[in-house]
């Protein structure tokens, strides 16, 4: 008599996605060989999709059903128009505008996989995680409600408010509070970890069991400061370092996820480069150098096509 065959079960799939601004584009390069490795919409090869700041804008797209070329055609119009803005209330009101035109009414209702969008509170410093399932809660699940009830625009543009350069975004719940918010790069960058803990944790799946792709934006020379911005030295000492506390925490978010979820299969795409001509920060609005950023993020896939191919197929 012939044994009955063990149904074995997928593995559950994470794509996790940096913050960076506009270096988004080297994410969006990953992405693009992914996704036409997969052969399908990204919402349909991942369980769970995390995103901090730009990767917020990213994940909340793919989970909505977009294609990375959509993606990409959005980046292209709209990420030099915000970042080329002087001040910060110019630069929130073009991100305002930006995830209105993108995200439209859309809410964490309807997102066709698990969703992570990170935040951070202002006033009580804590991490504000906005999720579409139940499924993820980590406690108060009678009370659970997609996103808090706030729209993904809304939570995608607080993930985005990179303070001071951006100003700090207020939401309101489903349960009347308002929130101040503040970019989630602030708490986690690299949202890794908050992911893994949701699959472990919320969705009681093995370590073994899990696979994540973890993409982040690279990592680049400081640009040359022009004139103008070495006279507002105070400009450009606050925007080097913004740009070292978001590179810090991303780093310590990676060295914990090795330390504390070693056993995790975890593959890590984030490229360092050290020519001159690849200097570029958060704020870069040049067209010509965010696609230089698109075809690094290409070649970066290329160098882990097999592994890669191993964890989707």
């Amino acid at each position: 008599m012939a044994e009955a065959k063990t149904e074995v079960a997928a593995p559950l799939r994470v794509l996790t996605l940096d913050g960076g601004g506009a270096k988004g584009f080297y994410t969006l390069g990953v992405l693009k060989e992914i996704e036409a490795m997969a052969g399908c919409p990204l919402h349909q090869k991942f369980d769970l999709v995390f995103g901090t700041s730009t990767g917020s804008i990213i994940a909340a797209l793919i989970a909505l059903g977009h294609s990375i070329d959509s993606i990409l055609a959005l980046y292209r119009k709209h990420v030099p128009t915000v970042m080329s803005q002087k001040t910060a209330p110019t630069r929130s009101a073009a991100l305002k505008k930006l995830a209105s035109e993108v995200f439209g009414d859309a809410g964490f209702g309807d997102v066709k996989t698990g969703i992570g969008i990170v935040t951070a509170r202002w006033l009580t410093e804590r991490p504000m995680v906005f999720k579409g399932s139940v499924a993820q809660a980590h406690g108060r699940a009678s009370t659970f409600v997609p996103g808090f009830g706030v729209k993904v625009a809304d939570a995608v543009k607080a993930s985005c408010s990179a303070y001071p350069f951006f100003e700090r975004t207020i939401v309101r719940t489903s349960m009347g509070e308002d929130v101040e918010l503040i970019d989630g790069g602030y708490c986690a960058n690299n949202p890794t970890l908050y992911a893994i803990a949701d699959a472990v944790q919320a969705l009681k799946r093995a370590r073994n069991d899990i696979r994540v792709i973890s993409v982040g934006v690279g990592v680049y020379p400081e640009p040359k400061p022009s004139l103008l911005m070495r006279l507002a030295k105070k400009y450009l000492i606050s925007v080097q370092l913004l740009q070292k506390t978001l590179e810090i925490n991303t780093q310590s978010m990676d060295q914990l996820r090795q330390v504390l979820f070693h056993d995790v299969p975890t593959i890590r795409i984030s490229d360092a480069y050290v020519a001159p001509e690849m200097a570029t920060d958060l704020l870069e609005h040049d067209l010509g150098k965010l696609d230089i950023l698109f075809q690094r993020g290409r070649e970066s896939f290329a160098s882990r096509e097999k592994q890669l191919r191993e964890y989707l197929m």
